[in-house]
């Protein structure tokens, strides 16, 4: 499935099992390492619920369009920004064990078991898709100085213009930059830049 739209023909070639099998241990290892299961009850981060809930969206659609080789690739992306946030928590995992036994029903019914799921994963209800966890909350800006970028500053999606000079005008950067000039203006698009000319 991995290699192209499933009524297509592929050829076959053996490294597109050593790429699969590459990833499984990847998803493994997001739940056992070493020493065990890794898992734990821990709250989920909002970077994991987006993770998750951005998955289950293009899984979902995927499924209704038989793009099942997009799924892959999607499965692949979350395992790794999963890794990455080292997630380790229980409702993040399972959700996404159940996500995943459609495509790949073997392992994932040995990561449920480890989770100590008595019933088989193909009882489990398929996760729900919340499209709240995918609404951006803050904005990274980038800070130019006469149209040069110096750097950026992570705001609050919901902040005024007035709030965004106040911000960055009071920042240590925008000081430094200035060097105790008065700017002639400071350009600011909501969303988008922040411009300090003079």
């Amino acid at each position: 499935m991995f290699f192209g739209p499933i009524e297509q023909a592929k050829p076959w070639n053996t490294a597109g099992i050593t790429g699969v099998h590459v990833f499984l241990k990847k998803l493994w290892k997001l739940y056992f390492d070493d020493n065990g299961i890794r898992v734990t009850d821990q709250e989920a981060s909002a970077e994991n619920l987006k993770t998750l809930h951005k998955t289950i969206k293009k899984v979902e659609e995927d499924i209704e369009h038989f793009s099942f080789n997009t799924s892959v690739s999607t499965f692949m992306i979350c395992v790794n920004e999963l890794s990455a946030q080292k997630c380790s928590s229980k409702s993040i995992l399972e959700s996404l064990a159940i996500l995943i036994s459609p495509y790949a029903p073997h392992i994932a019914e040995e990561l449920w078991s480890g989770l100590g799921n008595k019933e088989s994963i193909a009882t489990a209800a398929f996760p729900i898709f919340n499209e709240a966890y995918l609404v951006e909350s803050t904005k990274t800006y980038p800070i130019s100085f006469n149209g040069k970028m110096r750097f950026t500053l992570d705001l609050p999606m919901d902040l005024s213009k007035e709030e965004i000079e106040k911000v960055v005008m009071d920042h240590e950067k925008t000081k430094a930059q200035l060097d105790g000039r008065a700017p002639k203006k400071v350009i600011i698009v909501p969303g988008k830049i922040v411009n300090i000319v003079g």
